[in-house]
Formats: structure tokens, sequence, C-alpha cells
């Protein structure tokens, strides 16, 4: 059913869980994968932008470096159950809007994220990617809750 799947994550305890279990699922469909990381915005307010642009480089370097072990791992693993799978990494402050963009530009039939379950007044405030993600999606998308494989 389900042929190309995307499968963002932020590196988390839950996000790992649920990357998992959507490469079981890619497995069991006979699915392809594209892995996606959304690194954040640099950004500092100061008066004296000169003295930023060494610290904005190395966090730049530094993001960039880390999202590339992240996915690297993340192919791995699914190289490893027999999985293809692409990476992808991207910068902004919005990742919902990188999640579907890149679903539709690469033809995902499928999105498959966890939920991080942010409640209460910082989860109001704060909102979640993955309901963003629900809300702006026009191809289906599967949650993995976070605490699913914890006892």
């Amino acid at each position: 059913m389900y042929q190309h799947l995307l499968l963002p994550t932020d590196g988390s305890p839950g996000s790992s869980a649920a990357i998992q279990s959507a490469l079981e699922f890619a497995k069991d469909a006979g699915a392809r994968v594209t892995a996606l990381h959304v690194l954040p915005e640099y950004h500092v307010f100061t008066y004296e932008a000169e003295q930023l642009e060494d610290t904005r480089e190395a966090y730049l370097r530094g993001t960039s470096d880390q999202a590339a072990k992240l996915l690297a791992a993340l192919a791995s693993n699914a190289k490893a159950m027999g999985v293809p799978c692409e990476t992808v990494s991207l910068r902004s402050d919005q990742p919902y809007r990188k999640i579907v963009e890149t679903a539709q530009a690469r033809g995902c039939d499928l999105i498959a994220m966890a939920t991080h379950g942010v409640t209460g007044l910082k989860g109001m405030l704060l909102g979640s990617q993955t309901h963003r993600v629900l809300l702006k999606s026009r191809i289906p998308v599967l949650v993995f809750h976070a605490d699913a494989g914890r006892h």
C-alpha cells in the first residue's frame, strides 16, 4: 500500500523509538524511506554583529555535523533491515513546514513520526510539530506515541 515513507526525526528518544517502528512498518510494506532532520536556524540578538560571525559559523557547522551523524545512524539501521533509505537535512525554525514540503517534493505517500506528548501550558504555547503536520499535510500521517515503547 505505502511505497515511500518520510521519517522526520529530532534525535530524541521518543523520535528514535518511532523511527524504529516506522522502519519495521516500511520493511513489512516493502517501502523505501526518506529520513529528515530539520536543524534550527541560528539566532542571536546583539549590537556588535562582527563578534558573532565566528559563533554563527561554529553553530552551523556543529548542528550540521550532529544532523549528519544522526541521519547516518538511521540510514545504517535501515540498511541493516533491508529498507532503502535516503537522508535529508534542512534548516528552518518551522520544522512542520519542511516536513510537509519534503513529503510532497519527494513523492512520499506517508509521513511517520512521533508525538512528544507536550501538554498543559507548555503544549498550548509551543504547540506540537506533529499536530501542525497533521493539520497541514495532504498525505496520511502515522503518529507513534513517544511513550509507546516504555513500560
